[in-house]
């Protein structure tokens, strides 16, 4: 229900694709010192139009983007002003990195992200970096006035009363525990691939071409045609184990095979300035074989009938569940509605009784692909919202509808002490 903090964090990146340079330039508002342009605004309503599926057309629309942009620079400024707020560069990295993740699911690459951008992705990081900072800071200002506001079941009920008739349907949702494995690299396939990276780097110490080599052999898509660059980085905008190898290399230094979960790589130094460096890198990706994802899916199927017998899914979970998230409360996923499910999933559960155990279905993390077997506690059909059965999701409305109030009245006084203006 609070439309601020998405537009401020998601939009960062979003409005920044496919900007639209036809449209002349001007002020159509000011907060404190810091100007807001048309080219800016355009950004965000078209982003806006998009995420929230609206008429383009609609009345009242540019105006009302603009307002939550002020807002945004308001809270911005507080926060700017607090000294008690404090962004460490860990969370900058982090909140730069799921966005990015957000974007590369949308439109299906890197390599398609970095084509709409008109840069790689380790230059949004840089670019992006300072407002990412500004805008987080803002989200905490805001989580720290409203963090305290709570709901009393008359203020629930009160709520539900008042807006029961357009309150959204519950829809579908599963209560779910799962097991997760991931079938091993074998030492055969770690072996080969390991052979071929010490040949590519007696190559590189006779004297071959990295670039070359990385076009012909790196299987990272995103840098492979580009010789396997990798434009200046600071830590902590790389995977652990390649950040500790390739900030150890000096100049022009290629390193020994370096494993991480993405699969083998080799890094040549090119150029350091202070914490930032410049290097390029060949990946070579370490597949499965047959045998360890059959091995893993018996295993999984073994579980599924220990279940049957009268084992606890849960028990089992915590011993043998690979998923660090869920594994310590014995692998439960909590209530999933059936949109936050993926296709596969989802027909696998709607075959289910209550009760049941699936057998292995593929799970995906990242760069890792695993297999887990789900035990469905108990299917819950879609409904309208009730205190009897929705106390918990009705107060969560409840706390928002209130918080939002909180948030008007507290940016209606920072307007008050902060000089704004808008030309629209």
């Amino acid at each position: 229900m609070n439309k601020l903090l998405p537009l401020m964090l998601v939009c960062l990146l979003t409005c920044s694709a496919g900007a639209q340079p036809e449209v002349l330039d001007r002020v159509v508002a000011i907060v404190g010192k810091e100007p807001i342009l048309l080219s800016d605004l355009t950004d965000k309503v078209n982003f806006y139009v998009f995420n929230n599926k609206i008429d383009p057309r609609t009345p009242g629309l540019q105006h009302e983007v603009l307002d939550m942009m002020i807002n945004e620079k308001l809270l911005i400024t507080k926060a700017m002003e607090d000294t008690n707020i404090t962004v460490t560069e860990d969370e900058v990295t982090n909140e730069l990195d799921a966005v990015i993740a957000q974007r590369v699911q949308q439109f299906g690459s890197e390599q398609r992200v970095e084509q709409a951008y008109g840069m790689p992705i380790s230059r949004m990081k840089r670019e992006y970096r300072d407002d990412m900072k500004k805008q987080l800071m803002a989200s905490k200002l805001q989580q720290l006035k409203l963090s305290k506001i709570t709901v009393s079941k008359r203020e629930v009920e009160e709520f539900y009363a008042q807006y029961k008739d357009s309150l959204p349907r519950v829809p579908e949702e599963f209560e779910l525990y799962h097991i997760v494995k991931t079938p091993t690299v074998g030492k055969a396939m770690r072996a080969r691939t390991l052979a071929l990276a010490n040949a590519l780097i007696d190559s590189l110490h006779g004297g071959a071409d990295f670039a070359d080599l990385a076009r012909r052999y790196s299987q990272d898509q995103g840098t492979a045609q580009g010789g396997g660059d990798l434009p200046f980085v600071r830590r902590g905008e790389f995977v652990k184990e390649f950040e500790e190898a390739a900030f150890a290399l000096k100049v022009h230094q290629i390193s020994a095979p370096i494993e991480t979960k993405f699969g083998i790589h080799i890094i040549e130094m090119l150029e350091r300035r202070g914490e930032s460096i410049h290097v390029r890198h060949i990946l070579l990706k370490m597949d499965t074989d047959s045998t360890a994802i059959q091995e893993t899916k018996a295993f999984l199927v073994s579980l599924k009938d220990s279940v049957r017998e009268g084992r606890s899914f849960s028990e089992l979970a915590k011993k043998y569940s690979e998923d660090a998230n869920t594994a310590q409360v014995g692998g439960y996923l909590g209530r999933v509605t059936s949109q936050q499910l993926d296709d596969q999933l989802l027909n696998v559960l709607k075959t289910m009784k209550d009760g049941e155990s699936s057998d292995p279905v593929e799970v995906t993390s990242g760069a890792t692909k695993g297999y887990q077997i789900v035990y469905l506690k108990e299917r819950v059909p879609e409904h309208a919202m009730s205190l009897e059965s929705d106390w918990s999701r009705l107060e969560q409305f409840a706390t928002s509808y209130k918080s939002n109030k909180e948030l008007r009245d507290w940016i209606a006084e920072i307007r008050k002490e902060v000089y704004w203006e808008s030309r629209l």
